[in-house]
Formats: structure tokens, C-alpha cells, sequence
């Protein structure tokens, strides 16, 4: 019995022991966490600033009303003693009560955000008597030009069921279930998630038994770490005057510096309030957005493909002259021509009479254009348009872009791989794609880049979008290898184009005159159709619906003696003729960009008056698409035309 008695308080000693000496820092924690409780605490998101450090996004204090899921809690009990201190209407207590019954043990429930002061205040008084309750300060995202950047930036928005099922394996877990925590849905905000996202903290604080708060302990707080600070390339001036000129149209404006490919604006119109998706979008408010014929949710600057029109011409142009085309050769122009069982219309029915290069580019005259991709071929054509960017995604820092299609006799083949009898490029599909039209397709980045890279007139530019991330900068859109063109041949086009701009019968002379002193803009029309004019009376559009107008493209660069900018305007549906609709917005957009170059600004003297009427010419608009080519048959007596350049298919080939 002693043994066993003596065995007993030896053992007792000894456990005794082992938790007052071994283990006593063990249990000190563990007593530590029970008493104190360390909360998480988001981080602030990361600023987005544009080139001269205005904020594109940032962030600002948000009054948040939280429940913490409780299991003595009783949820209709404690929305019916909060109904009364803070609006809920009954949509939104249903929701509340389907999301405390998803939510786990513990876990916070947003009840309400951006509470006024005044409630903030009613429910912090009411603490006390409201068990699970927490009225807070957090942080919103906040985007202060409303949907001027909206699809550049994107927006943040509530991390989803399928966003937490993509991001099982990331190591943020429980700062993703946080009802104050966003992520970045769309634009620069997604694509730089992680670097705008920073590390989470924690404040401390004493609790009882329940878990409810007794005091609060800052000297134990852990700092959340900011996220890192983005810098775009674009100015927010140029992007406010861009969306403010396109006004209710539908359509894109792109900006680029033509000396190192930044940026400087990037519009896609109509646009959408970032602000809303912050707060969540209601059923019916998002159904209307994607309901809206203009698609203002789709950005058309990136993933909007129109067929380019005339302002594919001078690619064209440089194609003709590398193939070892004499741009002093002359095409008679007479208003129609006929080829393949066709005839093929220009936009100017009396005809431009006798043409060579330039001046087909000036005037845009259609029928130079055709003959020309005829005695060329598409496979030159194609090479030159890659060359110039078209077909093409840039790494510009987010995604969304649509390379478009630029149509070769290889790409015929991979399209019709089931239909042997139409992989041959047939030639009747030669002259529509010589003016811009086909199957070819491209968005309003790839202008902007053809345009930029013709300006410069050695680098093959690419265009970049992010000027820095957390203060280091990225890689030049300069550094890249020169263009696969002359010198002599670049100076021949850009010729062309300051001639449309600033020749009394170019194309686009009215809309394109600065008033900026000496400073002049050279540009390029296009209209792209969207229907047959086949057996229509009148092409002009002021009666018809808006999705049966002809688009509406111009692109320009200035100034034309010392290039520093490049635009490139899509209109959609804007109606006939690239003056009518782009080089007026071209034009006012490039001011801002002028007007804001120091250097440019030393070279103003006083500024001229801006005419805005569109010239017409015999009853068409210059520089409008031509007419569809009708089957007919050959004219009675030749005119003074070309003949045709290579043997005429059978009438009725496609083309």
C-alpha cells in the first residue's frame, strides 16, 4: 500500500512538474489565445496612377455593419433588432439570412456598407446590447473618373464561389473569405491582382469566454502591408477628352506615343461606372448594360474587330512599293471598272480621273487601290500588314485583346480545310482586300500601332500600357527591331497621308486643320460597310437603323514634320465617310495631346478657327467605302482605264 502511495504522488510530482516547468511557455500561449484574439485585417490595395501621378484608382474609408455567426445566435431575432437602427429592406434581409446560414462558425457577414455617419454612430451606442454585432471602418475601392478608365482598369468586386473554387491553392485563403476583401474582375485590376493585393494584418484584442470583445490592444496590432503601387502610361487628360468627344457614338479612340510606344489613352465608348461594381450590380441594372445594342461592357479598343476600310490603304501602299511598284505609274480612274464579270465602284462616281500613289492616297481613290492588290497579290499584302501590326496581340500588361484576321492564300486553305473547291484564293478576292475590306479585320490597338510605327518611321513599335509596378519600371515599347522598310518608301505613304490632311481636295482637309500655328496633323479616312448598297437608292444613312450604318474610321499622327503622336479612331456605325465622324474626334483629341507637350506648345502661335462640315463632292461624302461591285456585263465602248493586269476569271467567282 505504501509502494502504491508512494508510486501515485511520484507520478503526481512528476506531471506536476512537467507542466509548471517543461511546458509552462506552452500553456502560456495557449492561455494567451485564449484570452487575446488576433482578427484579420485586409490591406490596403495598391494606388493605380497615371503617367503624371493621378489617381485612377484608389481607396477610401467605408462604414461596414458585420455579424459574426454565432451558435447561440439567432439570425431573424438580430436583423429585427438591427432593421431598427439601419434600413434593410426585405430583399435584402432574405439574402442576409441565406448568407448567415452559408457562412461558417465565426465567420463575418456583411449586413451593410458605406453606413453614414449617423448610423455608424446609432449601432456603435447599441454595442453592448447587441451580441455578434460589429460596426467598423474599412476601405472601398473608389475609381475617380467614373467609366473613363473602366475597361483600361477594370474594377474590384466580392470574391465568388467560383473565384474561392480557382483559388483553392492560394495561400491567402482566409484573407479571401473576408467579407471586406475584393479582387480584381477585369482590366489592370485583375491583371495585377497579386501586386495590388498586399499582405494582410491583424489587430489584438481581449475576449471572454464567448469570444466577445473586451478591449482592444493595439501595442500587439500586426500592420497590414499596402499593395505596390501601379503607374500607367496613360494621361488622364487625353482619356477624359477622348470618351467626352465620342459622346453617345459607339466605338474606340487609342492614343500612342510614336517615340517609345507609351500609351497615352485608351478609350472604349460607350463606357460603364467601375463605382457600381464595387457595390454590386442588381439584376435588372446588369441585364440592361448587357441588353444595350452599343455592348458598353464589351472594351472595343482591344476586343472590337472591324474591317479597317480605307485606313488600311497605305499598308497597301507600302506592300505596292516593296513589291517594286512605280508609285509614278498612273491608273485612270473613271468612277467604276470592270473585272471578273464585275463592276467595281469607286467612292467617287465621276472618278478621280488619272492617279499614281500619292495622290490615291490622298484621294482615296478605290480603283487605284484595287488594281494595285491585283498586280501585288494578297500574300504581299498579308506580309506587309503583320509587318505593320495588324494580327497581332501586344503584351501590354492585361488581357482581352482579339488579333483580328489578316487573310492570306494559307490562311484560305486552314479555313476551308472541309471544302477543297474553296481553298484557292480566288482573284476577285484581291480587290476588296486592297481597299480595306474582305475578310480582313482589325481593333482600334492595331491602328493605333500601324500608325505609331509609319510615324516613326524605323522602329516597329510596341505599344505599352504599364509604366511601372511598385516604382520599377518596364521595358520600353522602343526597344524592338527596325521596320522591313525603306526610309524612301515610309516618307512616300506618310506623304500621302499629310496630304489627305492638308491638301485643299484631300480627304479629310476641313476636319483635319489644328489651328495650332504651324503644327499640322497627317491622317488616313475609311469607311467600312456593314451592308450590300445593292439596288439602294441613296447610301447616306440619316434614316437608317443605327446597326446598318456604315463604321466610321480615321487614324493621323502629328506633327507631320517632327511625328510625336498617333490616334486612331473607330466609330461604329458612324455613317458614311472617315471625315464625317472620326477625323473631328481624331483632331480634338490630338490638340489635348499637343497642347500638353510642352515643346509644341512653343511652336503655337495662334490658333485658327476648326471647321467641322464634311465636304461632299457630287452629292458623296470624301473618302466614303465605294459602292458594292455589281455583275453586269462589260461596257459597251472602253474608257480610258487600265486593263485588267492578270486574265479575267469566269463572271460570278466569288470574291
Amino acid at each position: 500500500m505504501g509502494g502504491l502511495a508512494g508510486a501515485g504522488l511520484l507520478a503526481l510530482g512528476g506531471r506536476l512538474a512537467q507542466l509548471q516547468l517543461i511546458e509552462a511557455a506552452r500553456y502560456q500561449k495557449l492561455s494567451a489565445g485564449n484570452q487575446f484574439n488576433y482578427r484579420l485585417v485586409p490591406p490596403p490595395r495598391g494606388l493605380i496612377l497615371d503617367r503624371n501621378g493621378v489617381a485612377l484608382a484608389s481607396n477610401r474609408p467605408n462604414f461596414r455593419l458585420m455579424v459574426t455567426k454565432d451558435a447561440d445566435m439567432d439570425p431573424e431575432a438580430t436583423l429585427d433588432d438591427l432593421s431598427k437602427l439601419v434600413p434593410i429592406d426585405p430583399a435584402r434581409r432574405s439574402r442576409l439570412l441565406k448568407d448567415i446560414a452559408r457562412a461558417p462558425k465565426k465567420a463575418p457577414v456583411a449586413v451593410m456598407e458605406d453606413m453614414t455617419w449617423e448610423e455608424f454612430s446609432r449601432v456603435n451606442i447599441r454595442a453592448p446590447e447587441l451580441p455578434g454585432v460589429t460596426a467598423d471602418m474599412g476601405e472601398v475601392r473608389v475609381y475617380p473618373f467614373g467609366g473613363a478608365f473602366a475597361h483600361v482598369i477594370g474594377y474590384v468586386s466580392k470574391v465568388s464561389d467560383r473565384d474561392l473554387e480557382k483559388a483553392k491553392d492560394d495561400p491567402d485563403q482566409e484573407l479571401l473569405h473576408h467579407p471586406g476583401f475584393r479582387i480584381g474582375k477585369q482590366g489592370v485590376e485583375k491583371a495585377l491582382d497579386r501586386e495590388l493585393r498586399g499582405r494582410p494584418g491583424a489587430t489584438k484584442a481581449e475576449v471572454d469566454a464567448q469570444g466577445r470583445v473586451v478591449r482592444l490592444d493595439p501595442e500587439g496590432d500586426i500592420p497590414a502591408t499596402p499593395g505596390k503601387e501601379v503607374r500607367l502610361t496613360l494621361d488622364a487628360d487625353i482619356q477624359n477628352r477622348a470618351l467626352e468627344v465620342m459622346g453617345e457614338e459607339s466605338g474606340a479612340i487609342v492614343v500612342m506615343d510614336v517615340r517609345n510606344g507609351d500609351l497615352l489613352a485608351m478609350v472604349s465608348a460607350p463606357s460603364f461606372d467601375a463605382n457600381r461594381f464595387v457595390k454590386g450590380l442588381s439584376g435588372p441594372e446588369y441585364k440592361a448594360l448587357a441588353e444595350y445594342e452599343r455592348k458598353p461592357l464589351l472594351d472595343k479598343a482591344l476586343s472590337g474587330n472591324f474591317p479597317p476600310g480605307s485606313t488600311f490603304k497605305p499598308t497597301v501602299g507600302l506592300a505596292a512599293l516593296t513589291a517594286g511598284i512605280d508609285p509614278e505609274v498612273r491608273v485612270a480612274c473613271g468612277g467604276s471598272w470592270y473585272y471578273g464579270g464585275r463592276t467595281w465602284r469607286c467612292w467617287q462616281k465621276n472618278g478621280h480621273g488619272s492617279q499614281n500613289l500619292h495622290e490615291a492616297i490622298k484621294n482615296s481613290c478605290d480603283i487605284y487601290f484595287y488594281q494595285t492588290a491585283l498586280k501585288i497579290g494578297p500574300d504581299a499584302i498579308a506580309s506587309a500588314a503583320r509587318a505593320m501590326g495588324f494580327g497581332e496581340t501586344f503584351d501590354i500588361g492585361i488581357p482581352g485583346q482579339r488579333k483580328g484576321l489578316v487573310p492570306d492564300r494559307e490562311w484560305k486553305k486552314r479555313a476551308n480545310k472541309k471544302n477543297p473547291a474553296n481553298q484557292i484564293w480566288f482573284p476577285g478576292e484581291t480587290p476588296s482586300y486592297g481597299i480595306g475590306q474582305g475578310a480582313l479585320s482589325v481593333n482600334a490597338l492595331q491602328l493605333a500601332v500601324m500608325t505609331a510605327r509609319l510615324a516613326n518611321g524605323k522602329k516597329a513599335l510596341n505599344p505599352r500600357l504599364i509604366k511601372s509596378v511598385g516604382g520599377k519600371e518596364e521595358p520600353s515599347g522602343a526597344a524592338v527591331p527596325d521596320l522591313p522598310f525603306t526610309a524612301e518608301h515610309l516618307n512616300y505613304v506618310r506623304g500621302g497621308m499629310a496630304a489627305v490632311a492638308n491638301d485643299v481636295r484631300g480627304t479629310a482637309y476641313r476636319q483635319s486643320q489644328l489651328g495650332l500655328g504651324d503644327v499640322q496633323m497627317a491622317g488616313k479616312t475609311g469607311t467600312a460597310q456593314v451592308r450590300s448598297y445593292d439596288k439602294v437608292a441613296s447610301r447616306k444613312s440619316d434614316s437608317v437603323a443605327w446597326k446598318l450604318k456604315d463604321h466610321n474610321l480615321f487614324v493621323a499622327f502629328a506633327p507631320y514634320d517632327d511625328p510625336r503622336y498617333a490616334v486612331a479612331v473607330i466609330v461604329e456605325h458612324g455613317g458614311l465617310g472617315g471625315a464625317t465622324a472620326g477625323a473631328p474626334r481624331a483632331r480634338e483629341v490630338m490638340r489635348v495631346a499637343l497642347l500638353k507637350d510642352p515643346e509644341i506648345r512653343a511652336r503655337i502661335e495662334h490658333p485658327a478657327p476648326l471647321p467641322e462640315e464634311p465636304v461632299e463632292v457630287d452629292g458623296a461624302v470624301e473618302g466614303a467605302a465605294p459602292e458594292d461591285p455589281v455583275i453586269d456585263v462589260p461596257p459597251a465602248a472602253p474608257t480610258e482605264q487600265a486593263a485588267p493586269l492578270v486574265p479575267a476569271p469566269t463572271p460570278g467567282v466569288p470574291r
